[in-house]
């Protein structure tokens, strides 16, 4: 596995356990906003941290840690995820998984071998704003897949997007709604500008709280549960 970066300790990454956090290195997607330009952008990349390494930080911790959080990146694009996953398994933790919903194979195959505990899934927007928001070309009906998968499993999950004003109008959401309902959990994530995959987005802008509570009724309609972070 590509480690990029560990966090050690994480009391809110995954729900109700405390976790470290494993960032992947590479990515299948392009997000203008995305914060982890070192972890998507190959000319960014920083030295690996080894396996080795890794799993000897997860053997020392187990009195403390109860979890590991994979995200990145994007984790499902690497061949052996799935065999990292059954190593940290195999050690007592339990894993969430962040993913783009890219890869419902390997979303599949991971929720049939009982690898993963939590799943959360990064929508990015309406369907037919996938290629301007993600930079890339991607088949639309494979997020829809995922989705599904997710929706329809045992685990406990939640879906997010990432909200940046410009590209999520008030009636894209009533389009976002129709895509996850019946979902559980259902999270905006305000937009913060910080280092960017775009530089350029470090000038754009989220909705105001006031607008986030206009959006939160929105989705209230389809979800369960529905919050701003």
């Amino acid at each position: 596995m590509r480690i990029g970066a560990l966090q050690k300790t994480s009391l809110i990454e995954f729900p109700g356990i405390i976790s470290c956090i494993v960032f992947t290195q590479g990515c299948n997607f392009r997000c203008p906003y995305c914060h982890n330009p070192e972890l998507v952008l190959p000319e960014k990349f920083t030295e690996i941290i080894p396996e080795g390494f890794f799993f000897s930080f997860l053997e020392k911790r187990k009195r403390y840690l109860e979890g590991v959080c994979i995200t990145g990146g994007e984790p499902t694009i690497h061949e052996d995820i799935k065999d990292f996953i059954k190593k940290i398994k195999d050690m007592g933790y339990k894993v969430k998984i962040d993913t783009n919903g890219s890869n419902p194979e390997i979303i599949e195959g991971l929720l049939k071998e009982n690898l993963i505990d939590y799943i959360s899934l990064d929508l990015k927007g309406p369907l037919e704003k996938y290629k301007i928001i993600t930079g890339v070309e991607i088949e639309t009906d494979k997020i829809l897949k995922s989705i599904e998968l997710i929706k329809n499993s045992e685990i406990d999950y939640e879906i997010r997007t990432t909200v940046v004003k410009k590209q999520i109008l008030f009636e894209d959401f009533e389009k976002i709604g129709e895509i996850i309902e019946g979902c559980k959990k259902y999270y905006l994530q305000k937009f913060i500008p910080s280092k960017h995959v775009n530089e350029d987005f470090i000038k754009e802008q989220t909705y105001t709280d006031d607008e986030f509570h206009r959006i939160k009724e929105i989705m209230k309609k389809y979800v369960s549960f529905c919050e701003v972070r």
